[in-house]
């Protein structure tokens, strides 16, 4: 998700919905002069610009928005840094932002451990935000179990960043021993599971 367009879907936020509109800017500025104040600014962004969800962009939430443009606000030399506190001392809705911010910053790798621990969560709201364009950099077998979370836990497999061109023949077997596990128990697999086990097939054939 670009900055710009979460800037554009603040902006078309309603001034009801959005407490504190002309606070989020200075957050931005602060954020970009002074790094070691983004602890603070993160968690106010709730209170200062609302949890409302965006009308343009129905999977994110006001807050969620600012907390992103925070983190690309900071300085490169202090990115990695600041995300790795943020996310080790944050709540939910805050660990949730730095998932969603790590594909716009640049940090290299130093993410990666972020999304290990995300993954191996029981939130599914944090497995979800770590599988987004950022989980390109988890290799095969973590990426493979990631999926194999999403389909345990009921979450969609549309929000898995690049499904279908990751998806292998390791991980068509693993599906393939769960849809048996699951039958043998009496209960049904995803639709969207059973359907991405179905062009896997197809494509080994």
């Amino acid at each position: 998700m670009e900055p710009e367009r979460l800037r554009a879907a603040l902006e078309a936020v309603p001034d009801e919905r959005l407490p504190d509109r002309g606070w989020l800017a200075e957050a931005l500025r602060r954020a970009a002069a002074e790094p070691a104040a983004v602890g603070r600014l993160f968690a106010a962004a709730g209170r200062r610009c609302g949890r409302s969800p965006l009308p343009d962009l129905p999977d994110w939430t006001a807050d969620d928005a600012a907390r992103v443009l925070l983190l690309t606000a900071l300085p490169a030399a202090d990115a990695a840094g600041q995300v790795e506190a943020l996310y080790r001392y944050g709540d939910a809705a805050e660990k949730r932002a730095v998932l969603r911010a790590l594909p716009l910053l640049p940090i290299g790798d130093a993410g990666v451990p972020l999304l290990h621990d995300a993954i191996r969560t029981n939130d599914t709201r944090l497995v979800a935000a770590a599988l987004g364009p950022y989980a390109d950099r988890l290799d095969q077998p973590a990426w493979r179990q990631a999926v194999l979370k999403c389909v345990f836990t009921g979450i969609p497999l549309s929000v898995v960043y690049r499904l279908d061109a990751r998806a292998d023949g390791e991980l068509a077997i693993m599906l393939a021993g769960l849809a048996q596990e699951r039958r043998a128990a009496g209960r049904d697999m995803p639709a969207d599971a059973t359907a991405l086990l179905d062009r896997l097939s197809t494509r080994e054939v």
